[in-house]
């Protein structure tokens, strides 16, 4: 078994429950947000969306450049929760494909995070998938929940019951 196949269950279980959270954001609320230094719950939800396309970008690249032109593109064409669930979906399946299909030696390759000659950080692929990859989605999930609690939309349990949902 690689390095990615055993990651593919912990994968599995994040994009679950990613899916779970962003199937319950109310499309009247997208522009919604809870303080004025905060994003909108629409960016949220894109960001959070995108965030699985970052696995196959970071295993099959040596680094991200987020001062290229469109490296931060944000899909402002996207406005309802159906449409981030589609990109969503489509982006966690090409990920789970890239992490099934990585090899050893290539999972341990350096990757970077860079802004045009300025390097942020550089660490062995693996690493950044926990967590720069992983843990930011489940960061970023957290803070759709709190925006979801705020708006009085029921939570689903993650990784237990919820005051909404007892398992």
């Amino acid at each position: 078994m690689t390095k990615g196949e055993i990651l593919l269950p912990e994968f599995d279980q994040e994009m679950a429950n990613t899916r779970k959270v962003l199937e319950r954001i109310p499309d009247e609320q997208w522009d919604w947000q809870p303080h004025e230094k905060s994003p909108t719950l629409g960016w949220l939800a894109v960001h959070l969306a995108r965030l699985a396309s970052w696995v196959p970008m970071t295993l099959t690249q040596d680094f991200f450049d987020v001062a290229a032109p469109g490296a931060l593109n944000q899909f402002t064409d996207i406005h309802s929760r159906q449409s981030a669930l589609e990109l969503f979906d489509v982006n966690a399946t090409a990920a789970r494909a890239a992490l099934a299909a990585i090899s050893d030696s290539d999972i341990m390759q350096p990757w970077s995070l860079k802004a045009g000659d300025t390097v942020y950080f550089t660490h062995p692929r693996i690493a950044v998938l926990r967590f720069f990859v992983l843990n930011h989605l489940i960061h970023h999930r957290a803070q759709l929940g709190m925006y979801l609690r705020l708006l009085d939309v029921p939570l689903p349990p993650i990784y237990g019951p919820t005051a909404d949902e007892p398992m």
